[in-house]
C-alpha cells in the first residue's frame, strides 16, 4: 500500500471513530477534550464541530496549525507533550484524542512508554480515549470500533470507574 493510501485510511479511520463517539458513545457531562498532537489543526477543527460547546485543549511541540484551526491561547499547550500533558492528570477529561504516532516502530515504542499512562490519568471515569497507537493500560477498557475501521489502524477505549 502506498504511503498516500495509508494516510487516507488513517484519516478516514480517525474521522469515523470521532464521528462514532459523537453519535453513539455518551461522554461524561463535564470535562474538557484533550487533543494530543495538534498538528495542522484539522482534527481539532473536526472535534470542535462534533462537540460544540466543549472546551478543547490542544498539545503540540510547536504551533503549526492553520490560523482557522488554532485554539485560543488558553487552550493551546506548547512544549514536549510528555512533560506538558502530565499537568492534566486528574482533570477528569471527557475525551482524549491522541494521534502522535510516527510510523517508526522504535520512536513509537518510546511514546508508548508514557502515552497510555498520561491518557488514563487525564480521563475522568467513563471518559473516552481515541488513539492512533494502542494504549495498553489497566484503567482503559477497549471498545468496539465502527465497522469501517481496521482494528490495527485506530484504537478506542473507555476509562474504567
Amino acid at each position: 500500500m502506498s504511503r498516500l493510501e495509508s494516510f487516507i485510511r488513517r484519516m478516514s479511520a480517525q474521522r469515523d471513530v470521532i464521528d462514532h463517539v459523537a453519535q453513539a458513545l455518551p461522554l461524561p457531562e463535564d470535562g474538557a477534550i484533550l487533543e494530543i498532537g495538534l498538528g495542522n489543526g484539522r482534527t481539532f477543527d473536526h472535534l470542535r464541530e462534533k462537540f460544540p460547546g466543549r472546551r478543547i485543549v490542544a498539545f503540540d511541540r510547536a504551533l503549526g496549525a492553520h490560523a482557522s484551526s488554532t485554539p485560543p491561547p488558553g487552550d493551546l499547550v506548547l512544549g514536549e507533550i510528555v512533560e506538558t500533558a502530565r499537568a492534566f492528570a486528574g482533570t477528569d477529561a471527557a475525551l482524549v484524542h491522541a494521534d502522535i504516532g510516527t510510523g517508526y516502530d522504535d520512536k513509537d515504542a518510546v511514546t508508548l512508554t508514557w502515552l497510555p499512562d498520561i491518557v488514563a490519568r487525564a480521563l475522568g471515569a467513563g471518559g473516552i480515549a481515541i488513539s492512533g497507537l494502542p494504549l495498553d493500560h489497566a484503567a482503559l477498557e477497549p471498545l468496539a470500533l465502527p465497522a469501517t475501521v481496521d482494528s490495527k489502524r485506530y484504537f478506542l477505549y473507555r476509562r474504567r470507574a
